[in-house]
């Protein structure tokens, strides 16, 4: 197999981890939350990475992606960093959302560096562009979440 290849497969398989991270703790936020809008707010995000996932791997039915990641270790730390959080803080809502804020900081830094490969096909290209776009503008959101709350 082309070494050009293997590397997109690599880099697009980060990005799919990422989105398994993302999903699971957006989860793990919505198990968190005490106010129930927030916890409804966290699931829809879990859906729209699961979306995600299913985008990318459509854009790229010849590589081999996504199948039976669990996303990350540093994921799973952050996570459970997320229950720690949770248990000694009184402002859960509060610190769900600055977690949140935190994985998509990392997201976005996940995307910019596939991103910045230049062998990676149009197609993987325009849905990784899009989705970063989307998580960028959804930071924003939470940001001014943060901000109510």
């Amino acid at each position: 197999m082309n070494n050009d290849i293997k590397e997109i497969e690599s880099n697009l398989n980060d990005i799919v981890q990422k989105n398994e991270d993302a999903i699971k703790g957006y989860k793990k936020a919505a198990e968190n939350a005490k106010e129930t809008g927030l916890q409804n707010y966290f699931l829809n995000k879990a859906r729209e990475r699961r979306n995600f996932l299913n985008e990318l791997k459509a854009s790229t039915p010849a590589l081999d992606i996504g199948n039976d990641m669990d996303g990350t270790a540093k994921g799973a730390m952050h996570r459970t960093w997320m229950d720690i959080k949770a248990f000694f803080s009184g402002e859960n809502d509060e610190s769900m959302l600055e977690e949140a804020i935190r994985g998509d900081k990392a997201a976005v830094e996940e995307y910019n560096e596939v991103l910045a490969d230049i062998h990676l096909p149009i197609n993987a290209a325009s849905v990784i562009r899009k989705q970063r776009n989307w998580i960028v503008q959804d930071m924003e959101a939470n940001k001014k979440l943060e901000d109510v709350i």
